[in-house]
Parts: C-alpha cells; structure tokens; sequence
C-alpha cells in the first residue's frame, strides 16, 4: 500500500516563506505525477502545484511566480512557498497520481498566512 508523509507547513507572516515536503512509501511507479493542492473551507480542492518525473509542472495563477515544486527523486516532492499572502490559508494536501491506478492522498498539513 502507497502512503504518502508530509512535512513542514504551519503559521507565517504575510510576505514570509514555508516549505513543504512529502515522500511516498510502497510500491510506486517510477514514472508518476506527484504535488500538492489546497482546500479552504467552503471551497473545492484545487491544484497549487504539481510535477512528473519527467520535470513537466502545472502551476496555478495565482501562485506563479511565488511557489515553486521540486523534486529530488521519483517518491518525494516539495513545495517552496514565498510570498505568502493570507488567500494562501489552506490545508495543503500531498497527492500522487500514477498512469492505471488510484490517486494517493497524504494526510493534509494546514498552512496559515496571518499577522
């Protein structure tokens, strides 16, 4: 069974920066699809940010230019969050997407942007 662990999230200013991290545990395909969404409350779930193995991302407006997703191998992925503003108030979610099989969701980590 694929199990994915984030790390990092928590409070920041307005302006400041977080980093967020996850890793995958199981069996995973080398070629995969790994990143992170958001949900507010009251809001559907939306893509932040995502990346492939073969280094193609998808970024959301609202956050280009501001967070940017890495990878260092084919079962981790992180989130450099800067620029925090308070709209970027969510619970952060780690997904895994692999070509024939179910999506893999991590437990959520709340991020929040307030003074």
């Amino acid at each position: 069974q694929v199990q994915l662990v984030e790390s990092g999230g928590g409070l920041v200013q307005p302006g400041g920066s977080l980093r967020l991290s996850c890793a995958a545990s199981g069996s995973i395909s080398i070629a995969n699809t790994m990143g992170w969404y958001r949900r507010t409350p009251g809001k559907e779930r939306e893509l932040v940010a995502i990346m492939n193995t073969n280094g193609g991302t998808n970024y959301a407006e609202s956050v280009k230019g501001r967070f940017t997703v890495s990878r260092d191998n084919f079962n981790t992925v992180a989130l450099q969050m800067a620029s925090l503003r308070p709209e970027d108030t969510a619970v952060y979610y780690c997904n895994l997407y692999q070509l024939g099989r179910s999506d893999v969701w991590g437990q959520g980590t709340q991020v929040t942007v307030s003074s």
